[in-house]
């Protein structure tokens, strides 16, 4: 379904931030993309939706190579994305936003249920314009809201517990493991929650640019915990024995 090999990016000082990267999603999937702050895991998402150029690799979207397509070209295709910092569109209200995404006019359940989906009301938001009014964590269910309005071949969510309440936030695991359920599409969650990683299909570690573990979820987690608690100890080893 994807496919990324040897992906590489650098920034336009040189800086390189994702380094010669190569994993298989299949279809289907929950993915789950973690590791430490700054170690490539938004930029490569961001070269898998369109938003950046590799420097160097491929990215095969169902057979087909489209590292040279742009956003909107990869968005047609059949990817979509939500940004870990929503972008907001004034003039638009949400119920223009999410009928955007899904393509065409939604009835009242639909919208309601979209936005159930992740927490909100739609006799209180439906009507809302996306300006300033709304807080960054509204925006951010409201963006994860669209993403889910597109029934995306992959679906790419950066890291979307950002801003919102933990009551949303228990909603939104169970919209994760509903669709998961149902095989719609494959979701690539970039995030480093206990919670969305005990339910992924399979986790990539990424560090320092590079793939640093791969593999199914019920083996990776484990190794995952073991080392930050190990970390966390200050007797290190000795706590293991």
């Amino acid at each position: 379904m994807l496919k990324i090999e040897h992906l590489a990016w650098s920034t336009p000082t040189g800086e390189e931030v994702v380094k010669d990267i190569d994993f298989e999603l299949g279809d289907g999937k929950l993915v789950v993309v973690t590791g430490p702050n700054g170690g490539g895991k938004t930029s490569l998402a961001k070269l898998i939706a369109g938003i950046e150029t590799p420097t160097a690799g491929r990215i095969v979207f169902d057979g087909q190579d489209i590292s040279g397509l742009d956003v909107t070209q990869r968005a047609k295709a059949g990817i979509a994305y939500a940004f870990q910092q929503p972008v907001r569109f004034k003039g638009l209200t949400v119920r223009d936003l999410l009928e955007l995404a899904a393509g065409g006019s939604l009835p009242e359940e639909q919208l309601c249920a979209l936005l159930g989906q992740v927490g909100l009301c739609a006799n209180e938001y439906i009507d809302r314009q996306m300006d300033t009014s709304l807080s960054g964590g509204e925006s951010k269910r409201i963006e994860i809201a669209t993403v889910l309005a597109r029934k995306a071949r992959l679906s790419i969510f950066d890291e979307p517990e950002a801003g919102i309440d933990l009551w949303s936030f228990s909603r939104l695991v169970e919209t994760f493991q509903s669709l998961r359920a149902r095989h719609t599409g494959t979701l690539l969650i970039i995030s480093h929650q206990e919670r969305i990683l005990s339910i992924a299909d399979e986790i990539i570690v990424i560090a320092g640019g590079k793939v640093r573990m791969a593999g199914p979820g019920n083996e990776i987690l484990p190794e995952l915990l073991a080392g930050e608690r190990a970390a966390r100890c200050p007797l290190g080893k000795e706590e293991r024995k």
